[in-house]
């Protein structure tokens, strides 16, 4: 097998021009090989080189590649383990984009009279592709919004009075009204592809190989131990690495929907409950956004489907049942020369004033757009 000639957008999703297209490989690229280099040893010690960690534009995927797809329940388990009871949890889950950290983010929308759901609209879209179609197409922006949030958005609604889009906007910014793509702070593509490169350095400590999700996230310091997501992509991520073997996260580089499973589920009229959801874009391998939602010409509505008996009151019900993916490929088994490290990761103190920000040209200024800040070392992109 070859290299690849671009990284493709998340999805396969067709709103880029050409200038668009080239400027989302370069940021791709960027961030891959930010990853590889890891952090220098004034950020962090024992976490670089991750050196079985590849860009499938510039290394070669051997004829022994296989694919190794990842997956996890999107409701936050760091709600789950710090609540009291199903009701808790889901209210809690429902009540703030910010603690919806798995990857996936919804948004809620009831009758007004009945406060029935009528619909929940999910994303698994990362913010960086919308930085970047905002800069290409502005227009674009807004009739996607239009298309997919409400015919009400309007340009002002989305752009700072500097022209700027605003990731967190009227229509992004809460359970209620609306949800485009994700707008938590860790639910990047950047922290899912240092993640995954950060989880590649294989470790061996005090004589012990570290095999297990939890030793190895609390080891390598890659994310949050308490999620579903971060601890199972590392242990996934390195079971591989111990085979001595390189991996690349698969073209598209992306977060998708893997599923949703609807064992248990009831409507009031024996139709199938899967049937209402539907996958509003990506394509159909890759889907990026769902909506769950039953027709008006039905007579119900999602809230009157049950869930082992108990109707659905909260988006997050559902979301017990989705499964988020990425994929990862490994290739040229046994072959890996890397050297495992004999310690786990070490963070240095601070230094003693904070630095003003530079400006410098970020892959997007490169292919004639805004300036921006610089973009964030590996360290600033890690899960938290």
């Amino acid at each position: 097998m070859s290299t690849i000639n671009a990284y493709d957008p998340p999805g396969r999703l067709t709103d880029l021009d050409e200038t668009g297209l080239k400027a989302w490989n370069v940021f791709i690229t960027n961030s891959i090989d930010q990853a590889i280099k890891g952090p220098d040893a004034g950020q962090a010690l024992n976490d670089s080189p991750r050196s079985q960690f590849y860009d499938l534009t510039r290394t070669d995927t051997a004829a022994d590649a296989t694919e190794a797809p990842v997956t996890w329940t999107a409701f936050p388990r760091r709600i789950k383990v710090h609540s009291i009871g199903d009701n808790q949890r889901w209210q809690r889950a429902d009540a703030s984009r910010d603690v919806q950290d798995e990857y996936c983010e919804w948004s809620v929308t009831r009758d007004p009279s009945s406060g029935k759901i009528t619909q929940v609209m999910f994303t698994c879209e990362g913010p960086e592709y919308w930085d970047l179609l905002a800069q290409s197409s502005p227009a674009t922006v807004l009739q996607l919004y239009r298309t997919h949030i409400s015919p009400n958005v309007q340009q002002n609604d989305l752009f700072g009075i500097d022209g700027s889009y605003q990731r967190r906007n009227r229509w992004n910014d809460s359970t209620t009204h609306g949800a485009m793509h994700l707008i938590q702070a860790a639910n990047t593509l950047g922290a899912e592809i240092e993640l995954a490169a950060a989880a590649s350095i294989v470790r061996v400590v005090n004589g012990q190989e570290l095999t297990t999700d939890q030793e190895l996230i609390q080891c390598g310091k890659y994310g949050e131990p308490e999620r579903n997501s971060d601890p199972h992509i590392g242990g996934a991520v390195n079971a591989i690495a111990r085979q001595k073997a390189d991996i690349a996260l698969t073209n598209p580089v992306g977060l998708y929907f893997d599923d949703l499973k609807t064992d248990g589920w009831a409507a009031p009229d024996g139709s199938d409950p899967k049937s209402y959801w539907t996958y509003r874009r990506g394509d159909a391998t890759h889907p990026v956004r769902a909506v769950y939602e039953v027709p008006a010409d039905r007579n119900f509505t999602v809230g009157d489907i049950t869930i082992n008996g108990t109707p659905i009151q909260y988006g997050a019900q559902i979301a017990d049942f989705i499964t988020i993916r990425l994929s990862a490929v490994a290739c040229r088994f046994g072959q890996s020369t890397g050297q495992p490290q004999t310690a786990c990761v070490q963070f240095p103190p601070p230094p003693a004033g904070p630095a003003a920000p530079a400006l410098a040209a970020v892959p997007l200024s490169a292919h004639g757009y805004r300036s921006s800040p610089a973009a964030p070392s590996s360290l600033t992109t890690r899960r938290r």
